[in-house]
C-alpha cells in the first residue's frame, strides 16, 4: 500500500534531486517531465510517454502528480532515476547517432526510444534484440560524378544487419554491402533538395563514404545519427597517417585539447592559406580552409565543443570523455579532404 501525499512529495523531490538528471526527460531532454516509466525507473515528458505506452511489456507509465504511487514503486524510482538508467541503456551510443531533442518530431523520438529500450542497441554488454523481417524498396540516389538522381534498389537485411543497394533493378550483384554497425544516417532536406532526403554515411576500406538519397513518400526507416555541426573541405598537412582511422576525437581543454587560428611557424598550406591547428594529447593536426569564412566557421564549431563541460552521464557511466569527432572522407577536390564534424550535445543536468 502507499500514502498518496507523502509519496507524491517524494516523487517531486526526486525530480529536483541534484546529480540524477530527473529534471529533464530521459529520452528527449524536455524540462520538467511530468510522467514516469515505473518499469524502467525514469522520468519522461508527455510526448515520450505516448511512445512508451506502445510497448507495455517493456515500459509502464504513470503521471507523477495525478496517479497513485505504491511505496515499493517509489522506492524503485529512488534507486534508479534518469542518469543511472541512461548509463545502462545509452552506454554505447555511436558518436554520430542523432538523439532527438524536445522540439523534434514524434517519429524521431519513437525511433530513438525503440532502439534504446526495445532493441537494446546501446547497452554495454552488447545485448541486442533483432527484429524479424527485411525491407526492400527503391530510393533515388544522387550520382557520384553529377547531381542527377537515379532510381536504385535498396535491401535491408534485418537479421544479418546489412544494407545492400543495386545499380540494376533486377541485378544479382549489389554495388555495395554495408554493415549496419558501420552505418549512420541523417535527414538532410536542404542539402539534397527534397523533403525526404537522407544522407547515409558509412566506412569502407578505411574511408568515410556518403550516399545521398530520397524517397518519394518519405517511408524511410533510418538508423538515425547525430546531426552534423559542420561539414566541408580542408587540406591536411603533416604525416600521411594523420587520419589513419578516418577520425580525430576531441575532448575539452582540461584534457589537453586546443584549437588555434593560423598555422604553426614555418608551415604553409599547398593551395589554401587560411589555416587552423588542432592540438590533442597525442599530436597536432594542421589543416587549411578554402577561405577565411570557412576558417572562422570551423574555429567557432571546434571551440564550442572544446569549451563545453563534460556531462554528468559521462562521469557516471565512466564512458570515454570525448565529445566530438572529425571524420576524414578521403581525397576530394584536388587533394583536399572532405571533413565532417559532429559533437555530443547532451546537456549537463
Amino acid at each position: 500500500m502507499g500514502d498518496r501525499e507523502p509519496n507524491k512529495k517524494r516523487l517531486l523531490e526526486l525530480l529536483r534531486a541534484p546529480d540524477t538528471g530527473n529534471a529533464y526527460c530521459a529520452d528527449c531532454g524536455a524540462a520538467d517531465p511530468d510522467w514516469a516509466s515505473y518499469k524502467l525507473g525514469i522520468f519522461i515528458c508527455l510526448n515520450c510517454c505516448g511512445v512508451h505506452r506502445n510497448f507495455p511489456d517493456i515500459s509502464r507509465v504513470k503521471s507523477v502528480r495525478l496517479d497513485f504511487w505504491d511505496d515499493s514503486i517509489v522506492e524503485f524510482m529512488t534507486h534508479n532515476g534518469n542518469l543511472r538508467v541512461k548509463a545502462k541503456f545509452e552506454a554505447r551510443v555511436p558518436a554520430f547517432y542523432y538523439i532527438p531533442q524536445a522540439n523534434d518530431c514524434l517519429v524521431l523520438k519513437e525511433q530513438w526510444i525503440r532502439a534504446k529500450y526495445e532493441r537494446r542497441e546501446f547497452m554495454a554488454d552488447g545485448e541486442t534484440i533483432s527484429l524479424p523481417g527485411n525491407r526492400e524498396g527503391f530510393l533515388w540516389k544522387r550520382g557520384r560524378d553529377n547531381s542527377q538522381f537515379l532510381r536504385r534498389r535498396f535491401v535491408l537485411l534485418a537479421r544479418e544487419g546489412l544494407l545492400k543497394y543495386y545499380t540494376k533493378e533486377g541485378g544479382k550483384n549489389p554495388k555495395a554491402v554495408i554493415s549496419i554497425k558501420d552505418l549512420n544516417a541523417t535527414f538532410q532536406t536542404e542539402k539534397i533538395g527534397h523533403p525526404h532526403g537522407l544522407q547515409i554515411t558509412y566506412r569502407r576500406d578505411g574511408h568515410i563514404r556518403n550516399l545521398f538519397v530520397y524517397h518519394e513518400s518519405g517511408k524511410l526507416v533510418p538508423f538515425l545519427t547525430r546531426n552534423y555541426l559542420k561539414q566541408g573541405f580542408m587540406e591536411k598537412t603533416g604525416p600521411k597517417d594523420a587520419f589513419e582511422q578516418g577520425q580525430v576525437f576531441l575532448g575539452n581543454k582540461e584534457q589537453g585539447y586546443e584549437v588555434y587560428e593560423d598555422l604553426p611557424k614555418g608551415i604553409r598550406g599547398n593551395r589554401w592559406k587560411a589555416g587552423l591547428t588542432i592540438v590533442t594529447p597525442e599530436r597536432r593536426y594542421v589543416l587549411t580552409c578554402p577561405n577565411e569564412k570557412e576558417q572562422q566557421e570551423w574555429l567557432e564549431s571546434l571551440r564550442g565543443v572544446l569549451s563545453s563541460p563534460l556531462t554528468l552521464l559521462n562521469r557516471l557511466s565512466k564512458k570515454q570523455e570525448l565529445k566530438g569527432v572529425l571524420l576524414a572522407k578521403g581525397r576530394g577536390q584536388k587533394g583536399a579532404f572532405s571533413l565532417t564534424f559532429s559533437c555530443d550535445a547532451t546537456k549537463d543536468s
